[in-house]
């Protein structure tokens, strides 16, 4: 009886504020032609303090796509090229000397800031993506001595291309992992296409309105965590996780194709995501249904495939499908 209470209590919560992803989206709808995925995700990771990795060939609208959500939100951008030859001061900043009073200061670098968009994230060198990792988990900047906390919303949205891989340097699995979601864009669809040719045609900047502020997002977040998730529930994305893990104790045929299974985080990230899927389709409870929406984008970049299976062109995708069709559902 009190579950059932709590959920009713959510539900007018999640209605009531609810209210303002309408305006955002409506807003972010002006400038972008479809991409309903993307853009539910993108939600996502911002409801839940998660980032997101972008991946996708180049003009399917995903710089676009993060500048407008960062339009709308009454907040701070930036965004950064990423280069082969960046360096860490460039991102984070430096100390400089000052001659008069023979003391350093810091100058701080673009990464303070609220949404960060690193474009091409894969085109920078070791020492910045450790740079950037430090910022994603800790939600600090370490320059010189000092260390600095970043302000609140902090999200970082990172872009990849997945064909040019000239001069390019893979993430270290340590990264890959600090990301909440890894989003596979792909390509509108033939009616979408053509409202982009005529949305194109008028040749001028569409201006987006701030309709949401940082307070509104960091009150909503509070409201998320509080979604209602029952046992059962908990158990099955449990049970998801372990999948990847042992899979012979499901009965799954994998053998020798993974390596290494999803790490705790991806327990806890589901749980996250399944709650703000939740809450966008304006409920106060997630179902199994939430779960099976957030389940790819959640494990894709954290089951690590063998050799073997890669030489089988079997890919990460496919797995988590079989792991899905085979797990009990609640």
């Amino acid at each position: 009886m009190e579950a059932a209470a709590h959920v009713q209590e959510m539900n007018r919560k999640v209605q009531e504020e609810g209210r303002f992803l309408h305006a955002l989206v409506s807003e972010f709808h002006r400038v972008i032609v479809g991409q309903k995925y993307m853009v539910e995700r993108l939600l996502i990771g911002l409801l839940t303090r998660g980032h997101i990795l972008l991946e996708g060939v180049p003009g399917l609208a995903k710089t676009l796509a993060v500048k407008t959500l960062s339009s709308a939100i009454n907040t701070r951008f930036q965004r950064i090229q990423f280069t082969p030859d960046l360096l860490p001061a460039d991102l984070i900043g430096t100390m400089i000397f000052n001659p008069r009073e023979g003391s350093f200061t810091p100058k701080k670098g673009p990464i303070f800031t609220n949404i960060l968009l690193a474009d091409e994230i894969n085109r920078a060198p070791a020492k910045v993506q450790s740079a950037l990792l430090e910022a994603m988990q800790e939600r600090q900047v370490t320059i010189g001595d000092a260390t600095y906390l970043l302000d609140e919303p902090f999200l970082v949205l990172a872009t990849q291309n997945p064909i040019e891989q000239e001069g390019t340097y893979p993430l270290p699995e340590a990264q890959i992992d600090r990301f909440m979601l890894k989003l596979k864009i792909d390509y509108p669809d033939i009616k979408e296409e053509r409202q982009i040719l005529d949305l194109m045609a008028r040749d001028e900047a569409i201006q987006v309105q701030k309709v949401v502020s940082p307070v509104d997002i960091i009150r909503v977040r509070e409201v998320i965590k509080d979604i209602y998730v029952d046992e059962r529930i908990k158990e099955y994305i449990v049970h998801l996780v372990f999948a990847t893990r042992r899979p012979q104790d499901y009965k799954l045929d994998l053998k020798g194709l993974i390596q290494y299974g999803a790490s705790p985080r991806a327990t806890i990230y589901l749980a996250q995501a399944s709650r703000a899927h939740a809450f966008i389709k304006g409920r106060g409870y997630v179902t199994p249904e939430d779960i099976k929406a957030v389940g790819l984008d959640v494990l894709r970049h954290r089951i690590i495939l063998t050799y073997e299976a890669e030489a089988e062109e079997v890919t990460t995708e496919q797995i988590i499908s079989r792991v899905f069709d085979v797990v009990e559902v609640p």
